[in-house]
């Protein structure tokens, strides 16, 4: 069965769209009327539909004035504009505005249908893509992490290939690509699965602490050593040890650690028995190994030791084309978290997110998208409701536009509402209707906000 698609038609004639609803009326397909402008705009934001068609010449609001205000809450509307007073002039003006067709009343139906039908079959292709993402998306997952270009797809078959025989590896990356997810994975494919994963973030130790911290000490080691204290690779005993940021060991820790690996037994501070100890160790680095080798920062013969399985994880920049599944899972999860019905990114917010360079990787763009989800009222994220450094030049079209200003970020999901809700509010002089058009919601989820919040 085709997918269904959305109609609009809006025209002060309710004898014109009797004919333009009875003469598209068909199966997989839901038509919407409205002859007063400002409930068709009501009925685009609630319905999101996928075409529209609008007369010209209106009462309150011309047919371009809508259009701008459609193409403004989502780009990909095709808006098709109807008119008795046909100029060139006013059909180029349409055409820049955003509209994919001008027809001339009286409407010839054939011709209506033909136009509507190519429209149809464009937007029914547009939902079975978006219902292939979805799919799609279900069959890049892979232990948390999302992909489906080469460079993903060989990392998750190396992976697999490896979890079962590793003692030791190597993780190596840019900051945000997920070494985490991908030293996870190795532990819930492995044999090891069943014991604990323990993460030791080498940045964050304090290097007189690494070996104690590691290693556990006995009473009495040094001030302050009232117990005997097991380290994290006695706790990881029969599970995976996780040594992130492995560049930031000390050299003298560096050795020690080399002869856990190479022993399989560990020493507490401060006393001659060595343990014995069943623990696989992933190690991972955004750093060049080689070059901190060149300079006597890092132990070779650890590196050889630790890298007998190396995986690297590509940079976001590497693998552009899993930006769309990415951008889906992010806001299919904020959208649960935030409790909120977001479906997707406007084409103009895909586009912006295809441009940046995306320097922090995953987690840039997850910070991006949460950033944007939390800020938007409306279903559709677009350019205003991303961070000011993403749009670049953009943000100066949105200020040009009357967007409104980002809440401050430390304030809650509320706040960030109720903010948004009373500036648009005070630029639409306490007129609903405009302050609504303004956030690009329907005029009834305006009030159900204004009484959430109180606002009158």
């Amino acid at each position: 069965m085709a997918p269904t698609v959305k109609l609009v038609a809006v025209d002060d004639t309710a004898s014109s769209l009797e004919l333009v609803a009875e003469s598209l009326q068909q199966e997989g397909l839901t038509i919407f009327t409205s002859t007063d402008p400002e409930e068709g705009l009501d009925l685009v934001f609630r319905e999101h539909p996928q075409i529209v068609l609008l007369d010209l010449v209106m009462p309150k609001m011309s047919g371009l004035e809508m259009l701008e205000r459609i193409i403004a809450f989502d780009p990909a509307i095709d808006v098709i504009l109807m008119t008795a007073h046909y100029t060139s002039e006013t059909a180029v003006e349409a055409i820049q505005k955003g509209a994919c067709d001008y027809l001339n009343k009286p409407i010839s139906i054939p011709a209506l249908r033909s136009r509507v039908e190519r429209l149809l079959a464009d937007a029914r292709q547009r939902k079975r893509a978006l219902d292939l993402d979805r799919e799609l998306l279900e069959t890049a997952r892979f232990e948390g992490m999302i992909g489906r270009s080469p460079l993903m797809w060989d990392l998750f078959a190396r992976i697999r290939r490896v979890a079962r025989h590793y003692r030791s590896a190597l993780i190596t990356g840019p900051t945000g690509t997920g070494k985490d997810l991908v030293a996870r994975a190795l532990h819930n494919l492995s044999p090891a699965a069943s014991g604990r994963f323990v993460t030791c973030n080498c940045s964050a130790v304090v290097e007189t602490l690494f070996e104690s911290e590691l290693f556990g000490y006995v009473k009495g080691a040094f001030t302050g050593a009232n117990a005997d204290k097991m380290g994290l690779f006695e706790f990881a005993h029969g599970g995976t040890m996780f040594l992130d940021e492995i560049g930031d060991m000390p050299l003298a820790t560096q050795a020690k650690l080399l002869r856990v690996l190479q022993n399989q037994e560990v020493t507490r501070v401060g006393s001659v028995t060595p343990r014995k100890v069943d623990v696989r160790v992933v190690a991972a680095t955004n750093r060049d190994v080689t070059e901190m080798i060149a300079q006597k920062q890092f132990r070779e013969d650890l590196y050889y030791r630790l890298a007998m399985v190396e995986l690297g994880t590509p940079s976001l920049a590497e693998r552009k084309e899993d930006l769309p599944l990415l951008e889906k899972f992010f806001l299919e999860r904020f959208a649960e978290q935030f409790d909120k019905p977001i479906h997707g990114l406007t084409r103009r917010a895909q586009i912006v997110l295809a441009r940046h360079s995306w320097p922090g990787n995953i987690r840039e763009l997850e910070n991006v998208l949460g950033h944007a989800a939390m800020m938007t009222l409306s279903d559709i994220l677009d350019v205003e409701d991303l961070p000011l450094s993403i749009r670049g030049t953009e943000s100066g079209k949105a200020e040009a536009a009357g967007a409104s200003p980002a809440p401050d970020a430390s304030a809650s999901l509320e706040d960030h509402e109720r903010e948004l809700l009373t500036g648009a509010l005070e630029r639409a002089g306490g007129n609903q209707s405009e302050a609504a058009r303004i956030l690009r919601i329907s005029r009834d989820r305006m009030r159900y906000k204004m009484g959430k919040y109180n606002l009158r």
